[in-house]
């Protein structure tokens, strides 16, 4: 079977930015398959649950959406292992050793998503890996698990476009800004007026969704390959506002800029 749609898969999709990813590239008219350990069709994706340390359950997934579809045109790589101590201020050997699991899943997990994707997204006329990412692999942001995982992601989409030159394939890493997620808005629960504050120098979830919709449509894609991007400057380059209109701003000047790959190739 092969879908007329284009077909995306979105790791770490229960909630958060994947979900919120996932809802948009639906809106937009795509195929989206979701993973997550919780994740359900609530929201009209095709539910895949799988946890993203077992690599069969990950080969399984992408022989399923070949099976289903006989295509896959883009792989949203967003699964992370989010420890809740992730904000708490202190030192990282005053804090549970458990936060360097990001490493595992959301650094070594987008690699073995990529590798079990390849084979279909290499058969597409035109196809993306995007990995999700933030400033924090530049500056100090969370500690230095977190930190090592954005450098690592987006050094991983920089390599991965030396590999796919030549190729349908483009590589991106995405930085997202501040995030509306469910969580974040709860927090606020009681004080409209400070959410609204927030909000305006936030994104929804969905917003980076809407923005990697027009990323793959983009026919200068391949000179964006390997690169970091900012999604509130892609949004400006596509004219995509975020919920109510708004324009979420860049924070380059405040957090740093995106490192470019070098043009260095050593095999």
């Amino acid at each position: 079977m092969t879908s007329e749609a284009p077909v995306a898969v979105v790791t770490g999709a229960s909630r958060g930015a994947g979900r919120g990813i996932a809802r948009a590239l639906l809106s937009r008219g795509w195929r989206v398959y979701g993973t997550g350990r919780t994740v359900t069709d609530a929201d009209g994706v095709i539910p895949a649950p799988l946890d993203h340390a077992d690599d069969s359950a990950v080969a399984a997934l992408f022989d399923r959406v070949a099976a289903e579809c006989g295509r896959l045109d883009l792989l949203v790589n967003n699964a992370a292992a989010v420890h809740p101590a992730l904000t708490d201020p202190r030192p990282f050997w005053q804090k549970s050793v458990e936060l360097a699991d990001i490493l595992d899943i959301g650094l070594r997990s987008a690699y073995v998503a990529a590798y079990h994707a390849a084979p279909l997204l290499l058969a597409a006329d035109r196809a993306l890996i995007a990995f999700t990412s933030s400033p924090g692999s530049v500056c100090y942001m969370h500690g230095p698990a977190y930190g090592a995982q954005k450098a690592g992601i987006d050094k991983m989409a920089a390599d991965m476009a030396v590999d796919f030159r030549g190729t349908p394939v483009c590589t991106v890493s995405i930085w997202m800004g501040i995030l509306l997620t469910e969580q974040m808005r709860r927090a606020f629960t009681g004080r409209p007026d400070a959410l609204a504050a927030m909000a305006e120098h936030a994104e929804t979830p969905e917003f980076t969704g809407h923005i990697l919709d027009a990323l793959y449509r983009d026919p200068q894609l391949e000179q964006l390959s390997g690169h970091t991007l900012i999604g509130a400057e892609l949004a400006e380059r596509y004219n995509i506002t975020d919920e109510g209109g708004r324009r979420p701003p860049s924070h380059r000047a405040m957090l740093g800029d995106p490192r470019p790959p070098s043009d260095v190739v050593v095999r």
